[in-house]
C-alpha cells in the first residue's frame, strides 16, 4: 500500500488494520513522517515534529501486540497534539515568543488519555497566539496555509490540526473550542470538528472549577472518526466538577440511524448576522440533503439576544484570569488585540460577571425550550469562507464592518454561549474552490443524536470525500 493511501485511511479502518496485524505501527508512523516532509513545508502545520520519539513508540506499540499484550483503541493511531495542549517533554509554545522554549514535565489530561489509548505522538500542531483568533498565525512559527489553496487561512485556533488532518499528516486530532476553535478549522479545511458539551470531554489542569465557555474536543476527516475519538477522551475525572459520569464507549459504536421524522430548524443567519453570499450559495442545497433524508426542516431562529454580552464579558473575564499576569510580566509581548481582551477582563465588575452569567442560563433555558420543538439546529459554521492568509481577520463581511477580530466568527461563538453541542461538517466548496462547513447543533447532552445526524449526511453528500491538491 502507498504512503498517501495509509495516510488517508479513515482512523477507525486504520485501527482495525493495525490490530489484526495487517499494518505494522512502523509502517504507518513512517508513512505520516514520510507525508510530513513532503507536504507540511507547504502549509506549515506541524509545528514541532517528535520523528525519533515516534518511531520508537511505534517499534514498542508494535511489540507489545506482538507479545499477545493488550492494546488500546488507539494503538498505533500516530496523532500530533495541539501547541496550546501540554505533551510531557516536548516542546509546547502555546504560538507564545514568551514560551518559545518551554518543555512542560506532564501531559493535560486530554493528551494522556489519547497517549493511553496507545496513539502514537508525532509532535505539535500550530495556533494562533494562546489560541486567541480564529486564524493560525503567530510570531514563533507563522501562519499555517490551507491545504486546499495555500494563499489563505487554515482557520483558528486548532488550524494546525485541522490543515494537518486535510493533508493527510495525521488521521485524528485533538482541540479546543471556545468561539469555534473547533468548527471554524474545520469548515475552512473540509475536515470535521465537534464542540461537545462542558464536561462532556474533562480538562485538567484548570484554575477556574465551573468554567464552562471553554471546551476541548475531537478532529476527524469523518464524523465516525470524530467520535472513535470523542469515546476515548470523554468521560468521568474526578478533579473537574463539571464533568460528566457516563460512558464514552457508545460513541466508538455505530452511527447508522434512520432521520425520518427528525424535526429539523434551519437558520442562514442566526437571527441577522452578515453572512457572505458564497457561504450561503453552498449552504442552501446542502440543507436540503435532510428532506431527502425524511427529515422536515423548516426555517427557524432560536432567541439569541445576549449571546454578545455572554461571550465577550466572560471571555474577557477568562483571558484576564489566565493571563493578566504574564502580560503585566511581560509588556509588549502579546499582540495587540488580545491585550486589548485582557485590558477589557481587567475592567469587568463582579456585577458584570454575574449579569452574564444570568444572562447564559437564560440563553440556556431559551435553547432549551427551542429543542422542545426541533430536535436539531443548522447554521452557518462561520459567515465567511477561507479568507488571505495575510489578514489578521475580514474587515467586513456580506458588505457589514467587522469591528474586531472577534465578529466575524458571531456564528459559531453564539452556539458556544449555550452550551449546546455543535459540529462542523462539510458542506462543499465555493466557486473559486474555498471549503465551507455546515454547522449542525444539538441539545445540550445530544452528541449521540448529532454525531449520527452529521453521519448520515456525510454519507448521503460526499462532500469530504474531496482531497487538497499536492
Amino acid at each position: 500500500m502507498r504512503n498517501e493511501e495509509i495516510c488517508y485511511l479513515p482512523a477507525r479502518e486504520l485501527a482495525r488494520r493495525l490490530r489484526t496485524r495487517e499494518l505494522s505501527a512502523r509502517e504507518v508512523t513512517q508513512a505520516h513522517l514520510d507525508r510530513i516532509e513532503q507536504v507540511n513545508p507547504q502549509i506549515n502545520a506541524i509545528v514541532t515534529l517528535t520523528a525519533e520519539r515516534a518511531l520508537t513508540e511505534a517499534k514498542a506499540a508494535d511489540e507489545r501486540l506482538a507479545h499477545g499484550e493488550e492494546v488500546g483503541p488507539l494503538h498505533g493511531i500516530p496523532v500530533a497534539h495541539k501547541d496550546t495542549h501540554d505533551v510531557a517533554g516536548v516542546r509546547t509554545t502555546y504560538g507564545s515568543p514568551i514560551f518559545a522554549d518551554h518543555v512542560p514535565d506532564s501531559d493535560t489530561l486530554v493528551v494522556e488519555r489519547i497517549r493511553a489509548a496507545g496513539a502514537i505522538t508525532l509532535g505539535k500542531t500550530n495556533v494562533p497566539e494562546f489560541g486567541a483568533g480564529s486564524h493560525t498565525i503567530n510570531p514563533v512559527f507563522g501562519p499555517t496555509r490551507n491545504p486546499y489553496r495555500r494563499d489563505l487561512s487554515a482557520g483558528g485556533s486548532s488550524g494546525g490540526a485541522a490543515a494537518a488532518l486535510a493533508a493527510g499528516l495525521h488521521p485524528l486530532a485533538e482541540g479546543s473550542d471556545m468561539g469555534g476553535s473547533l468548527r471554524n478549522p474545520a469548515s475552512f479545511c473540509n475536515v470535521v470538528g465537534l464542540r461537545p458539551s462542558p464536561g462532556r470531554v474533562p480538562t485538567w489542569p484548570a484554575t477556574l472549577p465551573w468554567e464552562a465557555l471553554g471546551v476541548q474536543g475531537p478532529m476527524g476527516r469523518t464524523v465516525a472518526d470524530v467520535a472513535l475519538l470523542l469515546s476515548v477522551i470523554a468521560g468521568y475525572d474526578e478533579r473537574n466538577p463539571i464533568a460528566l459520569d457516563q460512558p464514552a464507549a457508545p460513541f466508538a459504536g455505530s452511527l447508522d440511524a434512520d432521520l425520518t421524522g427528525l424535526r429539523v430548524a434551519w437558520s442562514p443567519d442566526l437571527g441577522g448576522l452578515p453572512v457572505d453570499p458564497a457561504v450561503s450559495a453552498v449552504l442552501e442545497p446542502a440543507v436540503r440533503t435532510f428532506a431527502d433524508l425524511g427529515c422536515h426542516v423548516e426555517p427557524a431562529c432560536p432567541d439569541l439576544s445576549g449571546a454578545d454580552e455572554v461571550f465577550r464579558t466572560l471571555r474577557g473575564w477568562l483571558f484576564h484570569d489566565g493571563l493578566g499576569g504574564l502580560l503585566e510580566e511581560h509588556p509588549g509581548k502579546m499582540k495587540q488585540t488580545l491585550a486589548e481582551n485582557i485590558a477589557f477582563g481587567a475592567t469587568l465588575s463582579g456585577a458584570d460577571i454575574a449579569g452574564a452569567q444570568t444572562r447564559q442560563l437564560q440563553l440556556i433555558s431559551g435553547m432549551r425550550e427551542f429543542f422542545t420543538r426541533y430536535d436539531l439546529l443548522l447554521a452557518p459554521v462561520s459567515q465567511v469562507p477561507p479568507f488571505p492568509v495575510e489578514w489578521e481577520y475580514p474587515e467586513t463581511v456580506a458588505g457589514q464592518p467587522m469591528h474586531d477580530y472577534l465578529e466575524w466568527m458571531r456564528s459559531a461563538w453564539s452556539i458556544s454561549a449555550t452550551g449546546c453541542p455543535a459540529l462542523s461538517v462539510p458542506a462543499g466548496f465555493t466557486e473559486d474552490g474555498r471549503p465551507v462547513g455546515l454547522q449542525i447543533i444539538a441539545p445540550l447532552r445530544g452528541e449521540m443524536g448529532l454525531l449520527r445526524a452529521g453521519h448520515a449526511f456525510e454519507r448521503a453528500t460526499g462532500y469530504g470525500d474531496r482531497r487538497p491538491v499536492f
